[in-house]
């Protein structure tokens, strides 16, 4: 028999990772991939190890130039108690009216025509705009930023060919570029957003390096929209396969709650957390070296059987909550209640706006991501 193990290269993986990940599951949930890399995708083993303080990033010392999403405690802990304050209950609900409005304005159109696409005309300009409008970015540069962004999340995937490498410093010195731009601005004319808090915690000495604050403020904005995007277009393509569960919502739209976790769980907009060993340890019997890669498949633990009663079946009721898509341990998701916000309002007006969908299945276009997984486009006719 041909030994199993992990290959997000597939064109069948990466159109359907799941059957992949429950097979990987049942035969070798350990498993070190010809590829280089520990897969562990049982969700008892990857809800322990992303809270394991042996796993990390900084192996060989600080990384300097990195995000926070990167660092390891006391950097990291200092980089995100600069910009939590943004994220708390009392500043999200101010937010709320505001993506209501986002979400009225951009359906406005499909109301006329009866006509969307899911992705370009709702999951992506919803959050950028938010974001956009948090930091104080122009929303009119929502395009460039997005071809930038989609670069640079390219570092997130366990394997990368050369021309994604090029794509990605292409990226990052062009973005860069743009920020310095946007800091001196903010720097002659403060204002009332991140940028300007920011700039005022980089001039208070050690607590933000510069180098410190374009690495953040490049985080904040790709990770404040690229993943609810994929929740948006992953949540609603879910419904449309499973017409009873989008009956059961608009029928009982306070299902809308349980509903957004079902989706998170059910198709994960991130698929996997990639970490380094920093102690030895062992896992079912492997050993586990220091210096070791290690991808936590979130998306198959998500599916685990152990957990989830017929976890390959939705079901927006699904009282249990405990999915690992925002991953867990220090660097559980910061901007987790501002994604489930904002989902749940979009997909909440679309349903609540059109008593009918139609979509083509056939062929749905995935973007080229391994951990960030979302569709190119989701045309549907709506009435």
């Amino acid at each position: 028999m041909a030994p199993i193990f992990y290959n997000p290269l597939d064109p069948e993986v990466h159109a359907d990772p799941y059957p992949h990940y429950r097979m990987l599951r049942k035969e070798d949930p350990v498993h070190l991939s010809p590829l280089g890399f520990w897969v562990l995708t049982g969700y008892e083993d990857v809800a322990t190890l992303v809270r394991d303080p042996r796993l990390g990033h900084e192996l060989q010392g600080p990384m300097e130039g990195a995000s926070m999403l990167f660092r390891d405690p006391p950097a990291h802990t200092r980089l995100r108690s600069l910009v939590s304050k943004a994220f708390t209950p009392r500043m999200l609900e101010r937010l709320r009216p505001r993506i209501r409005e986002i979400v009225d304005a951009r359906l406005a159109r499909a109301r006329e025509t009866g006509y969307l696409d899911v992705i370009a005309d709702l999951a992506f300009p919803v959050p950028a705009t938010v974001i956009s409008e948090m930091l104080g970015l122009p929303v009119e540069d929502h395009e460039q930023l997005r071809r930038w962004s989609g670069a640079l999340t390219r570092t997130l995937d366990p394997v990368m060919s050369p021309d994604d490498m090029g794509g990605i410093a292409s990226a990052s010195v062009a973005f860069s570029t743009y920020l310095s731009d946007k800091l001196s601005e903010r720097r002659s004319r403060p204002g009332e957003d991140l940028l300007t808090a920011l700039l005022a915690a980089e001039q208070e000495g050690d607590r933000l390096t510069p180098v410190e604050l374009f690495s953040t403020v490049e985080l904040l904005f790709v990770a404040g929209h690229e993943t609810t995007t994929n929740l948006i277009g992953n949540g609603f393509l879910a419904l449309l396969r499973n017409p009873s569960q989008l009956r059961r919502l608009r029928e009982d739209p306070a299902l809308l709650r349980t509903g957004i976790e079902e989706l998170l769980r059910y198709d994960s907009p991130v698929q996997l957390l990639i970490r380094t060993v920093k102690e030895p340890i062992s896992v079912r019997g492997r050993r586990l070296a220091r210096g070791d890669s290690v991808l936590l498949l979130v998306a198959a633990a998500n599916r685990d059987p152990a957990v989830f009663r017929d976890p390959d079946v939705l079901d927006v009721g699904r009282p249990e909550g405990r999915h690992l898509s925002f991953g867990g341990g220090i660097h559980f998701c910061l901007g987790s209640a501002l994604a489930r916000m904002e989902g749940q309002i979009a997909i909440g007006a679309l349903i609540s706006l059109f008593d009918e969908f139609e979509f083509d299945p056939d062929p749905l276009r995935w973007r080229e991501h391994i951990n960030l997984r979302g569709l190119e486009s989701l045309p549907v006719r709506a009435a």
